[in-house]
């Protein structure tokens, strides 16, 4: 049987705010979960669904992913159940279920001091057109942590060490009572360790690590635009408690290009011709991003018109034609004439209409005189002639 769509089994938005999930997921699991509705296989299987899709949904990672190739991009990902039922068997309780939707409110359900993976990090990177069209390889810096070399990463001041916490009496953790919930959290005071340091280390402030720097070598396959992201897995903020490292992501930015502009595969372009060259033809020479090439242009050519050189364009990242250069020309009028010059230029457009019928005008430049024939019939259709 098809999965229904997540953002339809929770009845929220594909924008829905992480809140917003919880509060939705909290809603079925109430009216769903079945310690409430024993032997009610059919509620059992909406649960199931509705913990499937907050467990996708409110992990960035595996939401991205969904948005993208929908249950495709998170087959085996997701929780998938319980195993063999609830209440008293394999399945998940009641509190804790609900220990995960009132993480934020009340510390979460599990205890801080385990291992937890490291943060994700992104990095905006600012390329030329040309790097991005044929590929690079980057320097960059990023933040990250190492141990601290005063307390050797036991975050506590040299010669002292660690006592029990007072509050939690070296459990790790404290429950509280809300309604018909028991809840389980990390202690406040240990964060679930059970200990707490007699007195920090001043370097790391009694973490084990400080900040610093390093360098990675980014490989920038050819074809990449504005809005791609490139993931380097293991290369994000370190994890705690021996826990994996988050990501990096790799954001790209294509700086503005003083000749070409990209759409898609395509690369535009401006270029300006004149006049002579415009009405007689002849031959220019147009830039692409691996040198010259020479453009025919026919004779009575207008501005605006578009030539296409093929092949001239990028390259996709994930494959495909290679795309074309998009030529737009436009006629340049001549400026700071001298006397001479603007003498032949009158000549000339005498010589486009001799008799002063506009007979000729009809016939040298017909766009100008489709247009005019437009205005008249304009104004003589309001005056009503």
């Amino acid at each position: 049987m098809a999965k229904r769509d997540y953002y339809e089994v929770l009845g929220v938005s594909k924008n829905a705010s992480a809140d917003e999930l919880k509060k939705a997921y909290r809603k079925m699991a109430m009216k769903y979960h079945p310690d409430r509705n024993p032997g009610d296989d059919q509620a059992e299987a909406r649960f199931k669904e509705a913990k499937e899709a907050f467990e996708v949904l409110s992990n960035p990672q595996k939401r991205a992913a969904y948005d993208q190739f929908g249950h495709a991009g998170v087959d085996g990902q997701a929780g998938g159940g319980f195993g063999g039922g609830f209440g008293g068997g394999a399945g998940a309780g009641f509190s804790d279920i609900f220990g995960d939707v009132f993480g934020d409110i009340f510390g979460g359900g599990r205890a801080r001091g385990g291992a937890a993976r490291g943060a994700d990090l992104q990095y905006n990177l600012r390329l030329s057109l040309e790097e991005a069209v044929n590929g690079t390889t980057v320097e960059i810096q990023i933040p990250t942590t190492k141990t601290c070399e005063t307390c050797n990463g036991s975050g506590a001041k040299p010669g002292t060490g660690r006592k029990t916490c007072t509050t939690c009496h070296g459990r790790g953790v404290v429950r509280i009572q809300q309604g018909f919930f028991s809840i389980q959290q990390p202690c406040p005071d240990c964060g679930g360790e059970g200990q707490i340091l007699e007195d920090p280390c001043r370097d790391c402030g009694g973490t084990g690590r400080v900040e610093t720097k390093k360098t990675l070598s980014i490989k920038i396959p050819p074809g990449v635009d504005t809005g791609d992201r490139i993931r380097h897995s293991g290369e994000g903020q370190p994890g705690e408690k021996g826990g994996p490292p988050g990501d990096l992501y790799v954001a790209i930015e294509i700086k503005p290009h003083p000749l070409f502009k990209r759409k898609g595969a395509d690369l535009t372009c401006d270029m300006p011709i004149s006049f002579a060259t415009a009405a007689l033809g002849g031959e220019i020479e147009v830039p692409t991003l691996n040198g010259r090439v020479n453009l025919k242009i026919p004779a009575e050519t207008q501005t605006g018109r578009v030539f296409r050189l093929r092949g001239k364009g990028v390259s996709p990242v994930r494959g495909g034609p290679r795309g074309d250069l998009l030529v737009t020309v436009h006629v340049e009028t001549p400026v700071n004439l001298n006397r001479e010059q603007k003498e032949l230029l009158e000549a000339f457009e005498r010589s486009l209409d001799p008799d002063g019928t506009a007979s000729y005008a009809a016939k040298h430049r017909p766009k100008q005189h489709s247009f005019f024939d437009s205005v008249k019939k304009f104004f003589d259709d309001l005056r009503g002639d």
